[in-house]
Formats: C-alpha cells, structure tokens, sequence
C-alpha cells in the first residue's frame, strides 16, 4: 500500500534527514518566549543512517519523550503537475527517473500553492526505525519549505528570478511561472565551478534576459564571493541570499548550522 506524506505546519519535534547529516529541532518556551532548540547529531562512519538513527534515538535527550515527529527528508525528488498526477502510477514514475531504488518505499507531498505533487522516497530500514519509536509521523521533503517561501518572493518586482539553493552537496535549481513551477532540477555538486555551469546552462535554456532578470543563491554555497563575482561576470542582478536578513533578524537566524530550509520552516510555519 503506497502511503502519503502529509505536511505537518506545527511539529513537536523535526528530525531532518539528508544523505550525509542528520539534525533534530524543536520550539520550545523560555520565559514566555518561543526558541528553537536544534541539534546536529555526529553520524559515526561505517554504519547505515537507520543504525545512526536507531542509536540517536537512545542517547539524545530530545528524542527521549517525544511522539509527534516531522521527518524532513532529503531525497532526489520528481515532480509532477497536480492535474498529471495518479497515486498509483507514483511508484513506477520514480523508478523510472531515479533508478536502483527498489529498496525504499515511495511517498508524495501535495503541493497546492504550486500546483504539483512532490515525489520522493524513505529507506525502508530508516522508515522502520521511525515508525517503531514515534507513533504519529509526517514525512515532508526537506525542501518543501523553501520552494514556497521563494515562490512567493517570485511575486516581488517584475523581473523573472531563477534561485539556487544550495543543500547537502546538492544544487537545487527553480523558477516559477505564476503558481507552478516552470522548471525544477537538481544536480550533485558542491564545487562551485561545477555550480556556475549549472546556474548559467539553466539560465540559457529559460531566456533569460542578463541586463534584466534575477538569480539568487542561497544556503551552503561554496567558494561564494568568487561564485558571485563570477555570476556578475553574465548576470548584471545576481544575488546571494542573507536568511538574517530575509527573515528579519528571526533568531532561527543565528544558530550555527542550521540548514536554510529549517530556518524557513520555523520562521514561516509551513
């Protein structure tokens, strides 16, 4: 039975899974105030995220109590157009665009707001470890938080904008047209040469204009002033990004390490 990822907008607590980094956060009162109490866990080398997960789960305090989880996931991603999209057919669409993954169980997120569903898979050793600690679970691509907070940012001016968001030693690319996406992809990369290419091929293949449009990277980028500078070099309006100051100082902000799409999740709520 295949299962649906529903996206829970007020976790008790967030366990963020990505190929290589494994965190947990949740809010928390002080003194009358909402906090963000996050925590990266050290995964210890030769032994599965699952076996990672299962002994976090016996030695960090905050997952001790906790029953309500949202799972961020971060896996390759297919998207499909809302009105295209048949749950039955999701298995055999991802095995088509993302191979060898026959060993993990396939889940999907609505995307409403843009008019498509996200696509994604869980290992299926790592589902179980989840399901038989936590009792009620919400599986949620990790960067789901982002596509709508930069699709409504899409909204401001006149200009069309291309992001990057750079995640995990993966480089997501998107822009919108209206309220879908008109492109989406990602690529495996933390070389910011490798980056450039990507960004500019992207550019080119959309028409933008280099005097006129937007591109705007943010997240891990790497070697980032050079990559600015060089982006310039094609794009006159290129962009990095400064969550601070994108989210108005929100404490979120200031935690060391804190992935971009966490800091989104908790400043926008969704």
């Amino acid at each position: 039975m295949q299962e649906t990822a529903t996206y829970n907008a007020t976790p008790r607590l967030t366990v963020r899974i990505s190929r290589s980094a494994l965190s947990f956060s949740t809010i928390v009162n002080r003194d009358g105030k909402n906090q963000i109490d996050y925590e990266p866990y050290t995964l210890k080398n030769g032994i599965s995220m699952a076996a990672n997960l299962r002994e976090a789960i016996r030695t960090v305090t905050m997952l001790r109590e906790a029953q309500r989880v949202q799972v961020l996931i971060d896996t390759p991603v297919l998207m499909v157009p809302a009105d295209l999209f048949r749950e039955q057919e999701q298995q055999a669409l991802y095995g088509h665009a993302f191979p060898g993954r026959a060993q993990e169980t396939i889940l999907h997120n609505v995307l409403p707001d843009l008019s498509c569903v996200a696509v994604f898979s869980v290992n299926r050793d790592l589902k179980t470890v989840i399901s038989d600690r936590f009792s009620d679970v919400r599986y949620v691509c990790s960067s789901a938080p982002v596509w709508r907070h930069l699709h409504q940012r899409s909204y401001t001016g006149v200009r069309g904008k291309l992001y990057g968001y750079f995640h995990d030693g993966r480089l997501e690319i998107f822009n919108y047209a209206q309220n879908r996406f008109k492109f989406y992809n990602a690529f495996d990369t933390s070389n910011a040469r490798d980056a450039l290419y990507f960004l500019l091929y992207v550019w080119q293949q959309l028409m933008l204009k280099a005097e006129q449009d937007e591109l705007h990277i943010v997240g891990d980028i790497p070697e980032r002033e050079w990559l600015l500078e060089e982006l310039r070099r094609y794009v006159k309006r290129a962009y990095i990004i400064n969550p601070a100051g994108d989210f108005n100082r929100a404490a979120v902000t200031q935690i060391s390490g804190i992935p971009y799409d966490l800091m989104t999740l908790y400043v926008k709520g969704r």
